[in-house]
């Protein structure tokens, strides 16, 4: 059992899922005013302050207290401020308008949409600045671009798509330069294309199945005449690479030997750290970002190395987000920490000045938290394996509980850096162990590529295999080991309690898949262009009967049966990724059979859990089921009351 009494003091819940007082800072074009989010009506809202003010002299201008807001947008012109928000997790996003001259007034719906359509992306256009180019479905079945006059709120149609599975990619003045098409086979065909008549001129393909949620990024240079994607070329290493619009000639623009460029920020802009930097003023890539037991960044301007370089002294994280007023002499910063996360610092690069602007979790003492740190193994056939393992402070690492933290995706990874589920388990204290299992994103082509018809095989014998490793290192008790995960890492966590039952004491699935056929039947129809390369090479295509045969036996639900670890389960009624229903039929299964299953529903949530109170629920109820079945210890504000039980 662990040595309760030499862990350091109990952090509550409410400390680590509580949402952060400060987050999301970004300065204006002209370098006068910082947005950032912080609480307000008992969610997150969007407040403004001059660049030399503080909390107290802020205005927060949204008033949601339905849902909180996690990503918004400054105008080119720093006259407006907009943000996305849907309803109730649905994902069904508006983009809206606050008006910074008259903050008290209610924010403006510039996309009123019908239900099923949604805002997939908003992108300033710097030859407009008072303008902002909109993608968004309001034909079902095809994302179209739309022109959007911010002060007016007028939308216009700027360019239709004529095939879901072609993306057209437009420059700086909104024309298209490029495009990009997902043939049958999944090969990734780019094409320039001509302006003034529209003709296509295909420049490159790239084969399909190392980029299973397609080619990130995919940047038009600012002169128009190149475009930059993450290419793996004839290597292993994911770089970041030139296409030359007239010859087709491939550059590379940043390459790290050995190393992935991390394209996660990717696919939430805003969210999480970006791939790529971009100057401001010049739309010019200035670095970007690699993966490796820590993050790195290669900077390719000359400015910002100056800049980098007085950056990389005000904290020994590593660069997360960045903004910059036009200049680019005033610039906002955060770092990725795996103890003191996403700390914001104001630098002034022509005066010198360096100041903290806020500490996201100031309550939270980095002393008391547990480091993390990088390890690596081969799998049972020699693939390596990386891993992130964060050991409770205090303690002797040996024989702990362990709980397998499985990250979701599946074609993400984990990195360095704060983890507020590691750093909870971790206080309760359990070992902790997050494995960039094969399909992780980050690890280079072959990595990937080996995850192909490997759901619930050898993807599931990676997560063994690494706690095997932690059992021979000692660090952990095998008879106590759980595992948790969200979206595929729920998946992970049903399959951990059907293809081996035996091996968990407890298991956690937060918003996971249990029937793949069912799962892939009940995306989004405008997901479903764009399956090739992912779902229908890495799983199969439940339209075929033999495919679908297949499909059954590595899905949970038709395994039900095997389950007898106690099993926790976290769903959102409203989430359009994985359906209530896969969570559904796993729960009235093991009912049917008298099996103890705990389920939370929210009504209130889509795929995964926002809104603090929801957080709480869920952490708290994680927080008992591990403790009651792997031995670690509670908080003092856990009560087994606040969870339900069926």
């Amino acid at each position: 059992m662990v040595t309760h009494d030499s862990l350091p003091g109990l952090i509550e819940v409410e400390d680590f899922f509580a949402d952060p007082q400060f987050t999301g800072a970004s300065i204006s074009p002209d370098g006068n005013r910082l947005a950032y989010l912080a609480p307000k009506y008992g969610r997150r809202n969007v407040w403004v302050r001059g660049i030399h003010d503080d909390h107290d002299d802020a205005v927060c201008v949204t008033h949601d207290s339905r849902r909180g807001i996690s990503t918004f947008h400054w105008t080119g012109d720093s006259r407006w401020l907009l943000y996305l928000q849907d309803t109730d997790g649905n994902e069904d996003w508006h983009l809206y308008r606050v008006d910074l001259d008259a903050p008290d007034a209610p924010a403006v719906d510039l996309t009123p949409l019908p239900p099923g359509s949604r805002v997939f992306s908003v992108e300033l256009l710097p030859s407009s600045p008072s303008s902002v180019l909109v993608w968004m479905n309001q034909r079902p079945m095809f994302i179209d671009a739309f022109r959007l006059d911010v002060a007016a709120g007028e939308t216009v149609v700027h360019m239709e798509q004529t095939d879901p599975t072609i993306s057209v990619l437009l420059d700086r003045n909104g024309d298209a330069a490029f495009e990009t098409l997902e043939a049958e086979d999944g090969t990734l065909e780019i094409s320039a294309v001509d302006p003034a008549t529209g003709d296509r001129r295909l420049l490159h393909r790239l084969g399909g199945a190392e980029h299973p949620l397609g080619v990130y990024p995919q940047i038009v240079t600012p002169d128009g005449k190149g475009l930059l994607v993450g290419s793996f070329q004839d290597s292993d290493d994911l770089r970041l690479v030139r296409i030359d619009r007239d010859t087709g000639e491939e550059t590379v623009v940043c390459a790290v030997e050995g190393h992935d460029l991390c394209t996660v920020g990717v696919h939430a802009p805003g969210v999480l750290p970006p791939t790529v930097f971009t100057s401001r003023r010049t739309g010019e890539v200035i670095g970007a970002r690699f993966v490796g037991d820590r993050p790195r960044i290669e900077v390719v301007d000359p400015h910002f190395a100056e800049v980098h370089a007085e950056l990389e002294k005000l904290s020994d994280g590593v660069l997360g987000t960045l903004s910059s007023d036009e200049s680019e002499q005033r610039w906002i910063a955060t770092f990725v920490h795996d103890r003191d996360p996403a700390v914001a610092w104001f630098y002034d690069h022509a005066t010198g000045e360096s100041r903290q602007l806020f500490r996201p979790y100031p309550h939270l003492d980095p002393e008391s938290l547990a480091p993390m740190k990088a390890v690596s193994f081969p799998a049972r056939d020699g693939l390596p394996l990386h891993a992130f393992l964060t050991l409770p402070v205090g303690v002797e690492p040996r024989n702990l509980p362990l709980v397998l933290l499985v990250h979701g995706g599946p074609w993400a990874h984990d990195t360095w850096g704060y983890s507020p589920e590691a750093q909870l388990l971790a206080n309760r204290g359990y070992a902790v162990l997050q494995v960039n299992f094969r399909g992780s994103t980050g690890y280079g082509r072959r990595h990937v590529t080996a995850a192909i018809g490997e759901f619930a095989r050898a993807m599931h014998d990676d997560l063994i295999d690494a706690t095997h490793w932690a059992v021979a290192q000692g660090y952990a008790d095998q008879n106590r080991i759980g595992i948790f995960g969200g979206s595929y890492g729920g998946y992970a966590a049903l399959v951990g309690v059907t293809v081996t039952p035996d091996h968990f004491a407890a298991a956690v699935d937060y918003v996971g898949i249990s029937d793949l056929a069912n799962f892939i039947r009940s995306m989004p129809p405008f997901a479903r262009a764009h399956f090739t390369n992912n779902w229908y090479r890495y799983v199969g295509n439940p339209d075929d009967p033999d495919q679908a045969a297949d499909m059954a036996t590595r899905s949970p639900i038709t395994m039900v049966d095997r389950i007898r670890t106690p099993l926790l389960v976290a769903q959102g009624a409203n989430d359009a990724r994985v359906v209530q229903a896969e969570s559904d039929n796993i729960v009235r299964s093991l009912q049917d059979r008298g099996i103890p299953v705990e389920y939370l529903l929210a009504d209130d949530e889509g795929h995964g859990f926002a809104n603090p109170e929801n957080q709480l629920r869920l952490y708290r109820a994680v927080e008992h089921h591990f403790a009651e079945h792997l031995g670690g210890r509670r908080g003092a504000s856990q009560s087994a009351t606040e969870t339900s039980t069926t």
